[in-house]
């Protein structure tokens, strides 16, 4: 522990947002440059707990005592071998991660949690500008060949731990540029892609091979795939949920994510008309995103960003509390309410609303919504109630449809490599992130359904062990919850 009374005279603080009036004009990244100083005093704030239960509640098992700890020290080299022992791409998780390691924090049991996610984005960019964060490739090459379908956190975390492993990788992307959901589901506002660029030549360089536009299943057979020692699926769940509703069928009715992509494509300089897109523009307009979370979220701040007239976001539940909720007890990551950046410049939240019709003329103009309370049913979903005489009409000249995903879009890769699903539609393993078919693995979404970045890239790290295992019989990747030191030469 750098310092043992850090936590008692130090207060939480994290960087400014830049003005509201001035963010909302561009797509660059929200925050202003954190001092050092203040960065310094922010890991001081880590008690080094006899039990980090911070780790715990890190699908990756950052060693998070240990990286506050060097960079009170001002150990910089030392926190970088540390946080890159367990995680692949800190640049992103530092950028988009809810941050369960800070909910676990044994401070927040009383007090605010030390600032867990924004120290590891300040090691990682400052390593990078200190150049240590260089090309690793293998030693030496085991001539097995891997194909890894799906360029997300995912498949890029499992891409770069089966080539250190020495395997010749190629990663699959069905879009024009890599990077999946990190490239066309993040808003620029939360993570500028020149983030994504700079990691990508390192792979490259590590001798890591993309083919993009190779949409498996679609314009590239799948029996293709049979030519490599091992496959791994890591698609992102990108199968939107719709709203069966009356009046679904009329225009002006997306789902987010096509509103997101295109607003990424667009700030990197796509023609959309070129590529047969037709835009989907909030400017003047009265617009709704159904869904409260992230994704709606991202349409708030995006609609803002693109001059609407107004924006309104619902969601079905009831408002969570501030605080953490009786039956979700420290340290597991609870339902409370946040609030966004994107909620902070603009439109209106509203709970518990249900959405009933949509209604128009050839385009949708409005829809009706009804006010509801959520009953809890053991076992099951809730019971949604509603509340006579709450009816009320909304204006809306676009309607964003952001109430989550059912899962990837595996059915074209399941019947070309005669793989089974699950109920929820994921992909079915028979033993670890294996498939039916030996050779076949599969992690991420694709694996266990939609969740967090921070579980993709655990998710691909494992799946890579167990790959490097069915290739060579045993493997020096670490296992889950191990490290892999050093990494700085």
């Amino acid at each position: 522990m750098g310092k043992p009374t850090g936590f008692k005279e130090y207060d939480r603080e994290l960087p400014k947002r830049r003005p509201v009036e001035v963010r909302t004009g561009d797509y660059r990244e929200i925050y202003e440059p954190f001092p050092k100083e203040k960065l310094t005093a922010q890991a001081a704030r880590c008690m080094d707990c006899g039990v980090p239960t911070c780790i715990s509640g890190c699908p990756l098992g950052n060693l998070i005592p240990e990286w506050n700890d060097a960079v009170y020290r001002g150990l910089w080299k030392e926190a970088i071998e540390r946080l890159g022992a367990t995680n692949n791409f800190p640049e992103f998780t530092g950028r988009l991660c809810p941050a369960p390691c800070e909910e676990a924090c044994v401070l927040a049991i009383n007090e605010p949690a030390v600032t867990i996610e924004q120290i590891e984005k300040e090691i990682i960019e400052y390593a990078f500008t200190q150049g240590w964060i260089q090309p690793r490739p293998p030693a030496g090459r085991s001539g097995r060949r891997v194909a890894v379908v799906g360029s997300g956190p995912s498949g890029l975390a499992c891409a770069q731990q089966l080539n250190r492993a020495g395997h010749r990788v190629t990663v699959f992307e069905r879009s024009n540029r890599i990077g999946g959901l990190l490239r066309y589901g993040i808003p620029d506002f939360k993570m500028e892609k020149h983030v994504i660029e700079r990691r990508l030549d390192i792979l490259q360089q590590e001798g890591i091979q993309f083919r993009v536009n190779a949409h498996v299943g679609v314009n590239l057979d799948p029996k293709t795939l049979k030519a490599f020692d091992a496959v791994v699926l890591c698609l992102g769940a990108t199968v939107p949920r719709d709203l069966p509703l009356p009046g679904r069928e009329l225009a002006g009715i997306h789902f987010a994510m096509d509103f997101l992509a295109q607003q990424n494509r667009i700030n990197a300089g796509d023609d959309l008309a070129a590529l047969g897109i037709e835009r989907i523009s909030a400017e003047g307009k009265d617009v709704i995103v159904i869904g409260g979370g992230d994704t709606g979220s991202d349409c708030v701040g995006t609609c803002l960003r693109q001059n609407t007239r107004s924006v309104t976001n619902f969601e079905a539940a009831a408002q969570p509390t501030p605080d953490r909720p009786a039956h979700q007890p420290w340290p597991y990551y609870p339902m409370r309410l946040r609030t966004s950046s994107s909620h902070e410049e603009g439109g209106e939240r509203h709970w518990s609303v249900l959405t009933k019709e949509f209604s128009g003329h050839g385009r949708v103009e409005a829809l009706t919504t009804v006010e509801v309370r959520m009953h809890a049913q053991p076992g099951g979903p809730p019971r949604i109630e509603e509340i006579a005489g709450s009816e009320r009409v909304w204006k809306a000249d676009l309607v964003l449809i952001a109430i989550g995903y059912s899962g990837p879009e595996v059915k074209a890769l399941a019947d070309g490599l005669d793989l089974k699903t699950t109920a929820g539609g994921a992909l079915a393993t028979s033993s670890g992130y294996m498939t039916d078919t030996p050779g076949i693995f599969t992690a991420g979404d694709a694996h266990r359904g939609q969740s967090l970045i921070v579980w993709a890239i655990s998710e691909g790290r494992e799946a890579a062990r167990e790959v490097d295992i069915y290739l060579m019989g045993k493997s020096d990747l670490p296992a889950k919850g191990c490290c892999d030191l050093p990494l700085i030469r």
